[in-house]
């Protein structure tokens, strides 16, 4: 009973009032509001399923010694997340295993701008980077 209450006082609250009692709608002028500032949607945090499953794969690659299938697997995740900083990190990781330090270098260099408040991957990537310039001389 206090069920049917409670719904037919929340029902009373949406009945409207009839026609001749409702205030006049304002003008349309006085209606428009200024539109809201579009919103910055940041970067997707986590990496769709194909990426994930092709990340999987080129660490296992790596893991294995199969540095030039790592490597390629990166580029084709890559080219379906080109603003993936942790791909650019992981390819990076592969081309210093594969002594290619210059490459190594840009590409965690080009991680760390797409790494944005991760401040785990940008030290990450600044280890790597340091590794590599030492590795250079």
């Amino acid at each position: 009973m206090k069920r049917l209450i409670y719904v037919l006082a929340l029902l009373s609250g949406c009945a409207t009032q009839p026609e001749a009692q409702r205030e006049p709608a304002p003008p349309p002028e006085a209606q428009q509001l200024p539109a809201p500032a579009p919103e910055r949607v940041p970067p997707p945090r986590a990496e769709t399923t194909a990426v994930a499953g092709l990340m999987d794969s080129a660490r296992a690659d790596s893991a294995a010694g199969r540095l030039p299938n790592a490597a390629a697997t990166l580029e084709r995740a890559l080219r379906i997340e080109p603003r993936n900083a942790r791909l650019w990190h992981e390819l990076a990781q592969v081309r210093f295993r594969q002594q290619n330090y210059g490459q190594a270098e840009s590409l965690a260099v080009r991680s760390n701008t797409l790494a944005g408040s991760d401040a785990e991957l940008r030290a990450m990537n600044q280890r790597l980077i340091d590794e590599a310039r030492a590795a250079k001389r």
